[in-house]
């Protein structure tokens, strides 16, 4: 009987490039994601860039640009430095998106409502 797994990695800030250390994290998870479908398993690996924090305010602005554009070329860069070591999100997406805004506004109503 498969299962069905959803799997997700550390969110990498988007101030700057993915190094060798989140690499290792993501391309181990990769290959744990690859052996359950290759097992049959309905597994689904998500992840995104993390665009919320100083990190990214402090980054963009000794950069010289506003967060937003320092936002949109880590997307960029981070989705070429997946593809380049292979490693296969079967969705990646940012956490700066209309749809996460709306998600987390909505949770926190209910909640404040509950």
């Amino acid at each position: 009987m498969s299962r069905r797994i959803v799997v997700t990695s550390a969110l990498p800030y988007a101030n700057g490039p993915i190094h060798i250390g989140h690499l290792v994290e993501y391309v181990q998870t990769d290959i744990w994601v690859r052996f359950q479908k290759l097992r049959g398993n309905q597994c689904l690996y998500f992840c995104a860039d993390d665009t919320h924090g100083t990190p990214i305010m402090l980054s963009a602005r000794a950069a010289g640009i506003e967060p937003e554009v320092m936002i949109e070329r880590m997307h960029a860069r981070h989705k070429t430095d997946f593809d380049r070591f292979a490693v296969e999100f079967d969705n990646y997406y940012s956490t700066h998106s209309p749809e996460n805004r709306y998600f987390s506004e909505l949770i926190f109503k209910r909640l404040s409502e509950a």
